[in-house]
């Protein structure tokens, strides 16, 4: 039986590593971005790391019509695994942002995600097997000013993802969303104290496959910070701190243009 991976936003970052890590096991891959130049690359390196058949379906996902298209795209391929990655953010308050940068970000962070997985978690539910791993975020547990709309759509995507494990207990299909922190990535440039290699996180969204959990942060530091500012500080005080640190952010944002 061949195994099938789905990977969104997989051209660089974590879903480039979580895509390494499925392959070292075995698994065939698809993998999804904007970027397909990036997306060749990545294939190239995977099949000839790992020998294992490797496809590329350059999307650009926020598109009212990306998931449909994806979903006709992959007619007749059965997915084992699906990897909700694809992410953009963009610091800044949100009258900065603006309504047009807005509207993207919610339709790839947050409405992408839920489609995608309504789409091929019905498959999956029917053969009474399969996985959802929905990249979430430690943004999604407490408010962000100058990341507002980032932490938000991250919100949604962690209750969504809970709600969802709830709904498929017992089918035989395992869904969990996994929440880094600051990663090395193309999206976070820049430094930030105790920023994770998007390897450790594909380490965290294998052993949340292996594991029960509906929800997993990514390294002890994260976790330690989820729980004070989720759980410790009022969400005001928290929220304030947080957005002190974007704020930063965006101000070396505009000074490196």
């Amino acid at each position: 039986m061949t195994n099938h991976g789905l990977i969104t936003g997989a051209g660089t970052g974590i879903g480039a590593a979580i895509a390494d890590r499925l392959a070292a096991d075995g698994t065939n891959l698809i993998l999804v971005a904007r970027d397909g130049a990036r997306l060749d690359d990545t294939a190239r390196r995977l099949r000839a790391a790992h020998g294992v058949e490797v496809r590329t379906v350059p999307l650009d996902l926020s598109l009212p019509d990306g998931p449909a298209d994806l979903e006709r795209q992959l007619a007749g391929t059965d997915i084992d695994v699906l990897i909700n990655n694809a992410a953009v953010a963009h610091v800044g308050t949100v009258a900065d942002v603006g309504p047009d940068r807005i509207r993207a970000t919610v339709d790839l962070n947050a409405g992408a995600v839920a489609e995608i997985t309504a789409r091929f978690l019905p498959a999956m539910l029917a053969r009474g097997r399969g996985a959802v791993v929905n990249i979430a975020s430690t943004a999604a547990y407490t408010p962000a000013p100058w990341n507002a709309v980032y932490a938000a759509s991250k919100a949604f995507v962690l209750s969504y993802t809970r709600a969802l494990a709830i709904e498929t207990e017992g089918t035989g299909v395992r869904v969990v969303a996994v929440s880094p922190g600051a990663v090395e990535t193309p999206m976070n440039p820049g430094h930030f104290r105790g920023k994770r290699h998007p390897g450790q996180v594909a380490d965290t969204v294998a052993a949340a496959l292996r594991g029960g959990a509906p929800a997993v942060v990514d390294g002890r530091l994260y976790r330690a910070q989820v729980f004070v500012f989720s759980r410790l500080l009022p969400t005001r005080t928290a929220a304030r701190m947080i957005g002190r640190f974007f704020a930063r952010a965006a101000l070396k944002s505009v000074a490196r243009r």
